[in-house]
């Protein structure tokens, strides 16, 4: 019956779906100066608690990007809603996947002189760069091991997150199909430069959530994967906006996180 259900949402399904997203459905929605909010229906409903796909684009124009870590400034594990309060940001999201020690990334991690993991996965092929060292550079780059050479750049940023690369910089699905479906929380950039935080409570395999984000209209360029399940986080706050997204399996309960990513006004 799953395979029958499949089949019927690629082949029928999907396509008008992706139609009606590229005939401007969905609008994005300003909540302040750089930074935009959009929400997707799911392209098929399993079931009535089924949630939308949530998209915050930020303009890194406006916006500084921060790297927060217990492995960095001590205390308490905290959800990214916390993170953000303490810290004044106006978003939070997971910065990656964390070992067993709850505390130290899966992948890179670095935050100007401080190591939360000094060594590179060699299986991961995505970084995240941000907060540059020169002024020649971009503000934010996602680095793709096939379009990049990561020796010629680990210098001239201060923070680097290494993550699993979902979408190449030749805008190809580069995840594996597997049988395991779950929540996510996922970074990508568009075409135009701008850091898209995507998140999706209703469990997708990692493959085929791909491959929506590929057909949807938000010119995504890269995307890697930051975390799943349970753990996975978004928390955005405005002046006039707040939401908080968990994942599915956590009975609501936001769950404490020990790495995130942070944004703050340019200035402030």
């Amino acid at each position: 019956m799953k395979t029958v259900l499949y089949l019927f949402w690629v082949l029928c399904v999907m396509p008008l779906y992706v139609a009606n997203a590229a005939n401007g459905n969905d609008a994005w929605v300003k909540v302040d100066d750089g930074l935009f909010l959009k929400e997707f229906d799911p392209p098929i409903k399993h079931d009535a608690d089924d949630y939308k796909i949530t998209i915050v684009k930020v303009d890194p124009t406006y916006y500084a990007f921060k790297l927060f870590s217990v492995s960095e400034l001590g205390g308490e594990v905290m959800t990214a809603k916390e993170w953000a309060k303490k810290h004044n940001l106006i978003l939070a999201v997971n910065a990656g996947m964390y070992q067993a020690d709850g505390a130290t990334s899966v992948g890179f991690m670095k935050n100007f002189k401080h190591l939360n993991n000094p060594r590179l996965a060699k299986a991961y092929k995505a970084f995240f760069a941000f907060n540059p060292v020169v002024s020649y550079v971009p503000p934010v780059l996602f680095v793709d091991l096939e379009c990049h050479n990561y020796d010629e750049l680990k210098d001239k940023y201060n923070s680097f997150i290494q993550n699993i690369r979902m979408i190449s910089c030749q805008q190809k699905n580069v995840w594996s199909r597997q049988s395991g479906a779950w929540s996510m929380v996922v970074l990508g950039m568009d075409k135009s430069g701008n850091v898209l935080f995507i998140f999706t409570r209703t469990p997708y395999t990692v493959h085929d959530f791909i491959d929506i984000l590929l057909k949807l209209p938000i010119s995504i360029n890269n995307a890697m994967y930051l975390e799943g399940g349970r753990q996975a986080s978004l928390y955005l706050s405005t002046k006039d906006t707040e939401i908080e997204r968990t994942g599915s399996d956590n009975n609501d309960q936001p769950w404490p996180i020990p790495n995130i990513i942070g944004i703050v006004k340019k200035g402030k």
